[in-house]
């Protein structure tokens, strides 16, 4: 019998690196994975290790390839955490520096001196806000590093860039285009590295990579254990828009959430408008045209889930929601998670996190119910912004790690009062990929046409409770934002 033949698509997250082996018809015939460290050396500083980065997909390659047996790897696909930066010598293909992560906000105040028009510029030609998350700043900062190293021997770029380089045996320079366009240096409109735009970051263009279609040319591998050298490299998606894709999100109304470290609220716009929505716009892939998308990003959703637990001695965010389930409420304790300021669509840096309303009465379930509420009300936030200025969204389709929490899922559903489709599947940037991947090598079958969503949550709040409940968190984040750092 002739082997299986199959994707193998790599999702390289903030926190870990995945691998899956996918057919034709969307089967997952094999998973690996293997955590990586991420360290915070200063209040704001996020960075981790671009060789523990790269050998942490080999490891995840590999335990899958031997959990796999006898399969015939036909391409690889590769999705990606966005907007973290990496620096290497063209020479040696090391790294002179740390992987500089999306969450990194060293740059904050380098950003808020930058004069207004640079702003306008990039809101129009890459429908961003300059901000200390996107890419540009972090390549600025990082070059100022290396200055003793000459410039032709630069090489600089997003996490996809990095694993490509090391996918080929340090042949391409490469990027994909939605990977490019998270960057604030990406005409999304010319689909080319913009030369006003690389002036006022000073970034030199010889130090970024060649700019492809989500399905282009990204090379062959060379040297990678566990997969052929040859098998071509046939798609990339950022994990956000792999995440979309995958949910067979493409209609102009339908949105994803992506519930991870961060969240991202995703929905497809007819083309591209940056306007004064407070919601970015981005470039979602780039295949025979470009697509379009709104997107918010919340800094602190799983994190937060995280860290509350740890505050309050538990093992895990699995136990975390089990005991905010043994509460009705949060008993008026609120969370604003802004350790890190608040993303869309506050957008303010400067932002504390906040435990507020406790009592002698609060319990340790209030302040767990509370982490729950404000994953849920940061999404509410950005879909209210996006219906702010677009048209309303029909369908809310949610994945990532999270969406396992039951309690969380509820409470998204009533507190943005419609459904709630939880996908069959908890993480959808890997099959998103490997969907790609298999269109371009000429396969028709649409996954997402035959996906049936593993639950569906409805709201059981009243119009008035759910009003009531969102006013009073709206209060807290203004009172957050008031204070001064």
């Amino acid at each position: 019998m002739a082997p299986k033949q199959a994707v193998l698509a790599i999702d390289q997250g903030t926190t870990n690196s995945k691998a899956i082996l996918v057919d034709e018809s969307g089967t997952v015939l094999a998973t690996g994975s293997t955590p990586v460290n991420l360290s915070l050396p200063r209040p704001g500083w996020a960075e981790q290790d671009a060789e523990e980065l790269w050998s942490s997909v080999v490891t995840a390659v590999e335990r899958c390839r031997a959990a796999a047996g006898t399969t015939d790897v036909v391409a690889v696909a590769l999705t990606n955490q966005r907007e973290s930066v990496v620096g290497w010598r063209r020479s040696t293909g090391r790294p002179f520096g740390p992987l500089i992560g999306w969450q990194d906000i060293r740059t904050s105040a380098w950003c808020e001196r930058l004069p207004a028009g640079i702003g306008d510029l990039a809101r129009d030609r890459t429908g961003l806000r300059v901000d200390a998350m996107f890419s540009a700043p972090k390549i600025n900062w990082l070059l100022s590093t290396a200055a003793a190293t000459p410039a032709a021997d630069i090489c600089v770029g997003t996490v996809d860039s990095w694993l490509i380089w090391c996918l080929t045996g340090h042949r391409r320079h490469v990027t994909e285009a939605g990977n490019a366009g998270r960057t604030l240096l990406y005409d999304v409109i010319d689909l080319e590295w913009s030369d006003p735009l690389l002036d006022a970051f000073d970034v030199p263009r010889g130090s970024l990579p060649k700019v492809v279609a989500s399905n282009g040319d990204f090379g062959t591998t060379v040297g990678v254990p566990g997969v052929p050298d040859g098998t071509p490299i046939a798609a990339v998606l950022a994990d956000s828009h792999a995440a979309l894709y995958g949910q067979g999100c493409t209609e102009v109304g339908m949105a994803k959430a992506t519930y991870g470290t961060g969240s991202s609220l995703m929905t497809p716009i007819h083309q591209f408008d940056p306007g004064q929505s407070p919601v970015p716009t981005t470039l979602a892939w780039l295949t025979d045209r470009p697509v379009y998308a709104r997107e918010g990003n919340i800094v602190s959703s799983g994190a937060a889930l995280a860290w509350t637990g740890s505050m309050l001695g538990l093992g895990s965010v699995a136990e975390l929601v089990d005991l905010a389930g043994t509460v009705p409420d949060a008993g008026d304790v609120t969370l604003v998670p802004a350790f890190s300021g608040l993303g869309a669509p506050h957008w303010d840096r400067n932002a504390r996190a906040a435990f507020t309303g406790m009592s002698s009465s609060t319990t340790r379930a209030h302040l767990a119910r509370a982490a729950v509420d404000a994953v849920a009300h940061q999404v509410c936030d950005i879909a209210d912004a996006i219906e702010g200025t677009d048209p309303p969204l029909s369908v809310l389709r949610a994945d990532g790690g999270a969406v396992v929490a039951g309690l969380l899922m509820q409470t998204q559903a009533d507190l943005l009062a419609h459904p709630v489709e939880v996908a069959d599947v908890a993480e959808l940037s890997a099959l998103g990929a490997a969907q790609l991947a298999w269109q371009s090598l000429g396969s028709t079958t649409s996954w997402a046409e035959q996906r049936i969503p593993a639950r569906i949550f409805t709201s059981t709040l009243d119009d008035e409770t759910r009003r009531r409940r969102r006013e009073h968190w709206a209060d807290e984040v203004a009172a957050v934002r008031a204070r001064k750092r």
